[in-house]
């Protein structure tokens, strides 16, 4: 056996024995990253050789334990599934939570992390939580994969083709389908949508992309009929779950060519 091959051989009980004490020791996922640094530090300073043998090893030994790298990094099932005990909510969000639930068969546990995070998000942009969980209820039923003809994605159905750059924080586009990552960038939307309209109204309707038409086809008046029944739930007075609904006419763009699309795609536009 040559010099290179007995301090290769060396180094591999070295480091196994370091590995099997540190786990014995610790019994923590984050002593294996330790311990990848620990041994690619000493590999650096190796000779050309005997750091590709290390590189090698060091390689095959992440592969083997990539599974509890994995569940490190993402958590259980549990971990990632938006929901909140209702429970931990104030009484009048209590409300909220079980009157949303009962009318659009929602589970209750994820209701209760919607409106939690209406309201936090509602106190930060100004803006009437109330109003944010009924654009949600009007846009898409509460269905955080729903999806438009037109491409408007998530819960609140932003234009994510339009507003790509506010979902970079997020992680790319496809956190348009996370619940709590669309409301965030919806909420962004429709603050920017109100703050360039002046008002509530006007801005539901730049929201929903009729800014330059003469109607929205009734989505400003179904949206503001929802936020006054979720007003009277959360001040505690009784509301039917089959008050009469404000049917929605579809905007119609005239005609399919450049003018029909510049106008579509001025929806949800940045000011």
């Amino acid at each position: 056996m040559n010099p290179a091959q007995s301090l290769r051989k060396s180094l591999s009980v070295v480091a196994g024995d370091i590995a099997h004490g540190f786990m014995e020791i610790t019994h923590n996922s984050f002593a294996l990253v330790g311990l990848a640094v620990m041994f690619f530090g000493l590999t650096i300073g190796l000779q050309p050789d005997l750091r590709q043998a290390g590189q090698l090893q060091l390689m095959e030994w992440l592969q083997d334990h990539q599974e509890t790298f994995s569940s490190l990094v993402t958590g259980t099932a549990t971990d990632r599934v938006t929901v909140m005990d209702p429970k931990d909510l104030p009484k009048p969000q209590i409300a909220v939570t079980q009157w949303l639930s009962r009318k659009y068969n929602i589970a209750p546990e994820p209701m209760a992390a919607l409106v939690s995070e209406s309201f936090a998000a509602g106190a930060k942009a100004k803006i009437d939580p109330l109003l944010i969980l009924a654009v949600m209820a009007v846009e898409s039923g509460f269905n955080p994969i729903a999806q438009s003809p037109m491409g408007a994605q998530g819960l609140m159905q932003v234009m994510t083709h339009i507003h790509s750059d506010k979902y970079t924080r997020f992680g790319g586009t496809l956190a348009a389908f996370d619940a709590l990552s669309n409301v965030r960038v919806g909420v962004k939307v429709l603050q920017e949508c109100i703050a360039r309209a002046g008002s509530a109204e006007a801005g539901l309707k730049l929201y929903v992309g009729a800014g330059n038409m003469e109607g929205d086809g009734g989505y400003a008046g179904k949206v503001l009929a929802e936020q006054t029944r979720l007003q009277a739930v959360f001040s505690g007075r009784p509301v039917p779950l089959l008050a009469p609904e404000i049917e929605i006419q579809p905007v119609i763009l005239q005609g399919d060519g450049p003018a029909a699309v510049g106008a579509l795609n001025n929806a949800q536009r940045e000011p």
